[in-house]
């Protein structure tokens, strides 16, 4: 199969479209073609007149670890030309940044999470580009997490850099799909062009990324595939006091890290509650000890997980649930343990960063409140999840 940037250098009919207009590249490390160039190198080799670039959230090499550390602009040390930072002193690109070019050439992985903020990046592409005049492709990539949907959706007035618009945590789409739902949702009028993957199958063989495509880390954390089917649960865990596994070498592949839980007694406690939410991967107890951010150098007990090999299943697999679910369980067995961070989370100063991850308090509010059962947040989110499918229906363009 063929990624949107492998179509693209393939086109004579694509590539002059850009002839004679200046194009700018909006990547990060994992945005490479086929045989791994960097798509920035392979479009100047092709002939592309790109005047600019630009990186995301952790930069365009991908060298910063942690939420809210910034990328400073600079110029590229071969090409001589403007890499403007989208999550530095701004996260919107400015007029300035917009006139640098004609044609925005939109290359990032994704995740398939509303909170992983190159979907947000692309909302605010399209937003300025439509102020400026300017024309933004999207060179797809797959989904690595497959069309699963799952999640209660955005709450109004909740919009965050975490949360562009009211979809649910995991949202099924590729980014030229997402693009095509922002112009839809917000009435943008923008030039705007998928060029789409050849061959994509988003329920085929590796259940959404292809088996002949490696993987490469489009943030610091995102280290595999299990993780990126994970991550609409696990990233769950940046908004409390319990280790996401930032410091080891399986960051945000486990329900929970801390020296003061029974992980073992933990599991038990959720499949009491609701055993059919930890279906489609397997739980194995574990244990860490962080060489940097929360509980470092203190040996964590943790359940990892393995969304992988046998223990797979697609549709089974509903990590929004299971994540849940062990917060759950904590609050269960210690109604008192100080579960909820409360520190500024991408931003966002009054809000718990719970509730700006979830796009509302109502996850934390099922969590606290011991009356409330696993039927009542399931209500609650397949209803959300229904409504999400209808709505992104007419903007799917793989089968």
């Amino acid at each position: 199969m063929k990624f949107g940037i492998d179509t693209l250098l393939e086109s004579p009919t694509l590539l002059a479209a850009l002839k004679g207009r200046r194009v700018a590249l909006v990547a990060h490390p994992a945005s490479v073609t086929a045989d791994l160039t960097h798509s920035l190198d392979a479009l100047i080799a092709a002939g592309v007149n790109v005047s600019s670039a630009f990186g995301p959230q952790h930069g365009l090499k991908g060298d910063k670890q942690d939420n809210m550390v910034e990328t400073g602009d600079e110029t590229d040390p071969v090409y001589n030309i403007p890499v403007f930072s989208l999550y530095g002193k701004v996260r919107r690109p400015t007029g300035q940044m917009m006139s640098t070019a004609d044609v925005f050439l939109f290359d990032l992985q994704d995740l398939g999470c509303r909170i992983y903020t190159f979907v947000t990046t692309l909302l605010y592409l399209l937003e300025e580009a439509e102020a400026h005049g300017k024309e933004v492709w999207v060179l797809d990539r797959p989904n690595p997490a497959g069309r699963p949907v799952e999640g209660t959706l955005l709450m109004p007035g909740q919009e965050s850099f975490v949360g562009a618009a009211p979809m649910p945590m995991r949202h099924g789409l590729t980014m030229g799909e997402m693009g095509q739902w922002f112009i839809r949702h917000f009435g943008l009028e923008v030039g705007y062009r998928v060029v789409k993957m050849d061959g994509w199958q988003p329920e085929g063989p590796g259940f959404g990324w292809p088996q002949n495509r490696i993987w490469i880390n489009p943030s610091p954390n995102a280290a595999n595939i299990n993780m990126a089917r994970a991550y609409a649960g696990t990233v769950m865990l940046e908004g409390t006091n319990l280790s996401e596994g930032r410091g080891t070498t399986r960051p945000l592949e486990v329900l929970l890290g801390a020296p003061d839980l029974d992980a073992g007694a933990v599991k038990r406690e959720m499949a009491r509650i609701a055993p059919e939410w930890l279906a489609g991967c397997a739980l194995r107890e574990c244990h860490f000890e962080p060489t940097f951010h929360k509980h470092q150098g203190k040996l964590c007990n943790a359940l990892m997980i393995h969304a992988e090999g046998p223990f797979y299943d697609l549709h089974a697999f509903r990590p929004w649930r299971l994540q849940a679910l062990a917060f759950k369980a904590i609050r269960n067995l210690h109604p008192d343990y100080d579960l909820w961070r409360d520190f500024p989370y991408e931003y966002e100063l009054e809000r718990l960063a719970i509730d700006v991850i979830n796009g509302g308090p109502g996850l934390r509010e099922w969590v606290d409140d011991a009356a409330l059962s696993a039927e009542d947040l399931e209500g609650a989110a397949a209803a959300d999840e229904a409504i999400w499918r209808d709505q992104v229906r007419p903007v799917l363009l793989y089968p």
